[in-house]
């Protein structure tokens, strides 16, 4: 196979479904979906309103979830004025006809449809607690937040995206040729039902009209049997179901940049096949399946860069490494020198770890799918022109991310503030749970820590009366350190409150537990 190029290579484990795209053979991206925990952008549900908030401007939604949902008042609105000129890129391309991913194009669609510097609508006015009403998740619940919803539905297909209640025609800003830019835009303006429009997606470069077409009165029709699903009958429920990840990576994900879709199953490969034929665009040449004796992760090198991206320090190759500490809303990313020490003066040598860091950095990001706030402290540099340069690589970089991302300008201390779009949890939120010893502080109070928390709660015991014997009972880790360090100190409570104070260790006890038990009389 060739080394150059985009790949895709599916994981169809038992359990657990993993896809990953490669570009010159190195992972990118990465999805991940088990068995019993689908997501659910994409989806459509008929949902019941069960709060109103005037104050927030927004809405709770019961869709038969875990939480409920949150619907903004610019996603809720359905009466949008005349959609501007198709040529208009603020209004236009920046509204999600890119080559996003299809849950990222769906969610620019449904931008805010008020007219810029008019005054935001009335929720209370919009909605009514006990409405049932049709909306789309466009954000996977994150953290302890509910999924983000809304009403202006966005269907995508291989090269179109079908939006109902949107009457504007774009064009990815990705398709740079004029021509073939306004072969499209023609070709679909004979199709577009009033009142509604289309998204042509990077996909569609090069596309027979006649295939469009029939993709296009394909969504059409999808769209109407959801209208007619959702108008009526119990609430809430599901109405509508996303394609499952193997499906909805290839069709949001497959370009003429993808030369190869590898999978390790031989019936998923069919599916496959089968789902590219109906598109008719001979893509479904590009499936083959893996056949090696080893797991088809190890294979590619994909598994060893998923173990790396669960790291919190990262080693860049010059001796160099960056740290990343992610929070709910806010990731962290220090930069440091580490072991490279450069050659010439300090300031280049700052300057090449800077370097080095931000291509990594834009690498992780993307890898472990990382968003929201970003913060990267760069290496303090003293000379203008480096931070300069350092800043004009990262938004170079960041160019090759199908998510959304805003930088600010580098400060004078070589902070640079960034905004990468979240539509899906990361990796590391999927992959793992908080350590019950730390319960994800990434630190533990130490035992002399510990062994003075123990020391006050015998005081406190002891404070409420008189007891016969007191029994402090601790992890097997501490009645050691309590023996060792602490014995004079339990010996002296003990005489000053004519108690018999009495460590025991427990074997089910870890870390920071402890308990204090009298026994009177």
């Amino acid at each position: 196979m060739n080394n150059t190029g985009k790949t895709l290579v599916i994981d169809s484990g038992p359990g657990e479904v993993r896809v990953a795209l490669l570009e010159d053979r190195v992972p990118v991206e990465i999805h991940i979906e088990r068995a019993g925990e689908r997501g659910v952008v994409g989806n459509l549900y008929r949902g019941r309103v069960v709060r109103v908030l005037p104050g927030m401007q927004a809405a709770f939604v019961e869709l038969g979830l875990e939480r409920t949902a949150f619907l903004y008042v610019n996603d809720a609105l359905l009466d949008e004025p005349p959609a501007p000129p198709a040529d208009n890129k603020e209004s236009g391309e920046a509204n999600g006809a890119d080559d996003s991913t299809g849950e990222e194009e769906k969610e620019r669609a449904a931008a805010p449809r008020y007219r810029r510097g008019a005054p935001l609508a009335d929720i209370a006015q919009v909605l009514k607690a006990g409405q049932e009403i049709l909306v789309q998740v466009q954000k996977e619940p994150l953290g302890t937040k509910g999924a983000r919803l809304t009403r202006h539905i966005a269907l995508p297909g291989r090269h179109l995206v079908f939006m109902p209640f949107t009457a504007h025609l774009g064009v990815s800003h990705r398709i740079e040729d004029p021509a073939e830019r306004e072969r499209l835009r023609a070709a679909m303006a004979e199709v577009t039902p009033a009142g509604c429009g289309f998204i042509v997606r990077t996909a569609a470069e090069g596309v027979e009209a006649a295939g469009l077409h029939r993709e296009a009165s394909s969504l059409v029709r999808l769209w109407e049997d959801i209208a007619a699903r959702g108008a009526a009958g119990p609430c809430p429920r599901l109405v509508f179901e996303d394609l499952d990840l193997v499906l909805r990576t290839t069709r949001d994900l497959l370009t003429d940049a993808v030369e190869h879709i590898v999978i390790d199953s031989a019936a998923h490969a069919e599916r496959l096949r089968e789902f590219l034929r109906s598109f008719a665009t001979g893509d479904e040449e590009k499936v083959e399946v893996f056949e090696g004796s080893e797991p088809i992760f190890d294979h590619y090198g994909i598994e060893v860069e998923l173990e790396r991206a669960l790291e919190r320090r990262v080693w860049l190759k010059s001796g160099g490494y960056i740290v990343i500490d992610e929070a709910e809303a806010l990731t962290v990313v220090d930069v440091n020198s580490g072991r490279f020490v450069g050659k010439s003066s300090l300031e280049e040598t700052i300057t090449q770890i800077n370097l080095e860091a931000v291509k990594e950095t834009a690498y992780q990001l993307r890898l472990r799918n990382i968003g929201g706030i970003i913060i990267i402290d760069f290496i303090d540099m003293a000379e203008g022109v480096n931070r300069e340069k350092v800043l004009a690589v990262l938004e170079e970089t960041l160019k090759r991310d199908k998510a959304k991302t805003t930088i600010v300008r580098m400060s004078e201390l070589g902070l640079v503030e960034m905004t990468r779009k979240r539509v899906r949890e990361s990796l590391g939120a999927l992959l793992t749970d908080a350590c019950p010893r730390c319960k994800g502080r990434g630190t533990v109070k130490s035992p002399q820590t510990i062994a003075n928390e123990i020391l006050r709660a015998v005081r406190r015991a002891l404070r409420r009366g008189p007891a016969g014997q007191l029994e402090a009972r601790v992890a097997p880790t501490m009645f050691e350190f309590l023996c060792e360090n602490e014995g004079w100190h339990i010996e002296e409570l003990g005489r000053q409150y004519d108690t018999n104070i009495v460590p025991v260790a427990v074997a089910g006890f870890r870390g920071e537990e402890f308990q204090i038990v009298r026994r009177d009389g």
